[in-house]
């Protein structure tokens, strides 16, 4: 069953699927930010700000319903319906590792890295529901050798990086059996 819209998110209707379609933006009030420095999302509308449940933010072809990620700058389209209108859907929060690599150079800008560089894993994530293949950081506390093909993973909120007056959030991908222990 897929998360609730945050509510603090603006609702704008249900798509064919009964999944509502949610605004581009929002994120946690100043007065309800768990650390000092406000927190931002790193990539503005590709996820929602929700610590507890958050979402990629896809978009969905009104007529055919192909599920596109990320939200902006998807160009390709389903040869159906080249033009069809598409709407902003969440999408699933869990799915199964299909592949992952680490990283153990720092990449080139504009990519932030932390001072010094420690090595980090990208994980190839499909999707439960939209059966799409997304990459995200292994969560924090979590290393490659944790990982296997097929294993359970869940979404969830990680520092990408901090400056002076922010602490800039990305989508991570932790094992979810750790969030039932956890949890």
């Amino acid at each position: 069953m897929p998360a609730q819209l945050d509510p603090r998110l603006e609702t704008q209707g249900q798509t064919s699927t009964g999944r509502a379609t949610i605004a581009l933006s929002g994120s946690l009030p100043a007065e309800e930010q768990p650390m000092s420095k406000p927190r931002k999302p790193a990539v503005e509308g590709w996820f929602t700000m929700n610590e507890a449940e958050p979402c990629l933010i896809g978009m969905r072809g009104k007529e055919t319903g192909s599920v596109f990620f990320p939200p902006t700058g998807a160009i390709s389209a389903d040869p159906a319906a080249p033009f069809e209108e598409r709407e902003a859907v969440e999408l699933s929060r869990h799915g199964r590792v299909w592949s992952w690599t680490t990283g153990n150079y720092a990449p080139p800008a504009p990519y932030m890295t932390p001072d010094p560089f420690e090595p980090y894993a990208v994980v190839a994530v499909e999707l439960d529901e939209e059966k799409m293949v997304v990459l995200g950081q292994l969560a924090d506390g979590f290393e490659a050798s944790d990982l296997f093909l097929g294993q359970e993973m869940e979404l969830v909120l990680g520092t990408l990086y901090e400056d002076d007056e922010h602490e800039y959030l990305m989508w991570k991908w932790r094992p979810a059996e750790e969030v039932a222990a956890t949890g």
